[in-house]
């Protein structure tokens, strides 16, 4: 989809239709969740700060984020794809991957029925292998379509430049370019066995399959959600860690909910901080038995917290993920197990009482330290 939190609060403003805007909170202290292509135009991108987005472009139109919308015209979304073949693998609110082997000529039916069902626009790539699909649908935006025969997948491939390989961010490019290697076709001319002395055995020869379009995963119906997570970014930066702990504590407590309605358990979890300069640093630890408990969660993060040794560095954003997904129940229990956690218990009454009188009806009494409240941005990776 392009755009697609963009495109879909457009759909309820025709008046911004054209101009440039973004989907952030109108506050000084929020970054930019989805731009419109007359935005990226100026140089506005996701993520951006919304201060700095303004300085770009001083009259740029801030449209309130609705997640429950979005959510709403994904799932409509998926089922146009649903109905074109069974073979869907969502990727994310917005993406999937479909397999229409033997089909060719339902791809502008595809873009022409969500445009009409929807009203919003999606660009489409079309070819033999998944990653070339990603990037052909990638170069037709937006609103686009572009089809790559596996016979000219190749032809196609090898004069990008190397950070369109997956896998290839900001450190390996650095890497690549100091031994000379600038475009696909330089990583895919090169002996096997210098990219793996330069990156590492799994790196090196991932890179060089793919430098010759080498993808065989096939479309996967099967998808689970990779990880659980909440974030909040303050107000005003934040010294005081016993602040931070009541906020990871709210987190936690809502990142066990999510585990516990989607029957899941996690196995690692991960702290994210973003100091006020904007640098970011997440750690994250693999527990010895998945949890879906709040407090668990909680635990965790809170030592992770304190192994950052924050010495009086203010805090912009703070948040919790879950990570390392499996079914509730799925595991053993130890070998020195012999009663239920209780605050298990517990939590498992908490959700019972918010699904019927809502989700805040009951909390426990350590949420009645002063918080900030939230603003929605916990979502499934």
């Amino acid at each position: 989809m392009d755009a697609f939190f963009a495109s879909v609060e457009v759909l309820d403003r025709p008046e911004v239709v054209g101009k440039p805007a973004v989907v952030a909170h109108d506050s000084p202290r929020s970054v930019v969740t989805s731009a419109t292509y007359e935005a990226r135009a100026l140089g506005i991108r996701s993520a951006m700060p919304l201060v700095h987005a303004r300085r770009l472009v001083p009259d740029v139109i801030v449209l309130e984020p609705h997640f429950e919308k979005y959510r709403h015209y994904s799932r409509m979304v998926m089922q146009i794809f649903h109905d074109f073949t069974p073979l869907v693998e969502q990727l994310s609110i917005d993406e999937a991957f479909l397999d229409v082997s033997g089909a060719t000529k339902i791809f502008g039916s595809i873009r022409a029925r969500v445009k009409a069902e929807t009203g919003l626009p999606c660009s489409v790539g079309v070819a033999s292998t998944k990653f070339v699909a990603k990037l052909a649908s990638t170069k037709s935006k937006p609103n686009g379509l572009l089809v790559i025969p596996e016979e000219d997948t190749l032809e196609f491939l090898h004069p990008l430049p190397i950070d369109a390989l997956w896998g290839v961010g900001k450190k390996t490019a650095e890497i690549l370019r100091k031994r000379g290697l600038h475009t696909v076709a330089d990583v895919a001319h090169s002996p096997e066995s210098s990219l793996i002395s330069a990156l590492g055995q799994a790196a090196g020869s991932h890179l060089y399959a793919l430098s010759w379009a080498r993808d065989p995963r096939p479309v996967s119906t099967e998808r689970v959600d990779k990880s659980i997570g909440k974030e909040h970014t303050f107000t005003e930066d934040v010294i005081d860690v016993e602040k931070l702990t009541a906020t990871l504590l709210f987190q936690a407590d809502h990142v066990g909910a999510q585990l516990r309605k989607a029957q899941l358990e996690a196995r690692t979890i991960g702290l994210k901080v973003t100091y006020s300069d904007f640098e970011s640093i997440t750690r994250s630890r693999t527990l010895p038995e998945a949890t879906s408990v709040g407090r668990e969660i909680h635990k965790v993060v809170c030592e992770l917290l304190d192994e950052l040794r924050l010495g009086g560095r203010s805090v912009r954003l703070i948040g919790v993920r879950a990570a390392g997904l499996v079914q509730a129940g799925g595991q053993q229990l130890s070998l020195w197990e012999d009663e239920v956690d209780p605050w298990k218990d517990a939590e498992i009454a908490m959700d019972q009482v918010g699904e019927k009188f809502g989700p805040d009806s009951v909390r426990p009494a350590s949420f009645l330290r002063k918080i900030e409240p939230t603003r929605e941005s916990g979502t499934p990776g």
